[in-house]
């Protein structure tokens, strides 16, 4: 019997950097609202059954008609509520997914990275199923400073070590869940969690494989990356 596989894909941030009247995920890229480019590289791929999407309580109908139904995304089986930080609205969507009983393994991804490709997602897919937590990302191209308090250069790290971490990010279901349950149970300590992996790492001990992502899969923050996101999708978008 074929292992089941979710995605969680947020679209509930606020997207104040980017300083629009409208939220990131839907402004306009390409022609589409930026959450198509990342719903439909999903729908798309052979490594993902069913979709929960995540956003804000004003942002459910909209979603539903003006996205999910507008573009035909079949695989979308519930859009829900988020909560007030990113880690909240990832549990949202995993309690989700754990309902219907059917789902092994899940990524999560932000919908404010347009650029992902079904190549990457098959692979952090497939990584899944071998080491249970992985995540995409690529070699830092950059020389990285530690800094100290007053802002004078504190270290450098050593950069053949070091990742720029992306998303999709991806799991076993229940090992996933259950870390950000345990996580979530506490007030210490929320407010430093950034991405997935750190919950798995800090509640399990669960090592985080490394998949390779794609430079071109940029998360679109500030209105400079709207031009380069623009950029890429005119060129064809991210190869790998």
């Amino acid at each position: 019997m074929k292992e089941r596989t979710g995605a969680v894909i947020l679209a509930a941030g606020q997207g104040k950097r980017m300083h629009a009247n409208v939220a990131k995920q839907f402004m306009e890229l390409g022609g589409c609202p930026m959450i198509v480019h990342s719903l439909r590289a999903f729908e798309h791929s052979d490594a993902v059954d069913e979709i929960v999407l995540v956003t804000g309580e004003d942002q459910i109908e909209y979603c539903r008609r003006e996205i999910v139904e507008a573009f035909g995304f079949s695989k979308v089986k519930a859009v829900i509520p988020g909560g007030k930080e990113r880690y909240h609205s990832v549990y949202e969507g995993l309690k989700e997914l754990k309902r219907s009983g059917q789902i092994e393994y899940v990524l999560i991804h932000d919908g404010a990275r347009p650029l992902v490709t079904e190549a990457v997602i098959a692979r952090v897919a497939a990584g899944a199923k071998t080491f249970k937590a992985c995540v995409v990302g690529m070699p830092v191209k950059d020389t990285i400073k530690f800094c100290d308090e007053e802002g004078y250069g504190a270290g450098t790290p050593d950069r053949s070590r070091l990742w720029q971490i992306q998303t999709p990010q991806a799991f076993a279901l229940p090992l996933i869940e259950e870390a950000y349950r345990r996580i979530l149970s506490r007030p210490e300590g929320q407010d430093k969690i950034t991405d997935d992996a750190m919950v798995v790492e800090a509640e399990t001990d669960c090592r985080v494989k490394l998949i390779q992502g794609d430079y071109r899969n940029i998360k679109v923050t500030t209105p400079e990356d709207i031009l380069i996101a623009e950029a890429f999708l005119a060129a064809g978008g991210a190869k790998s």
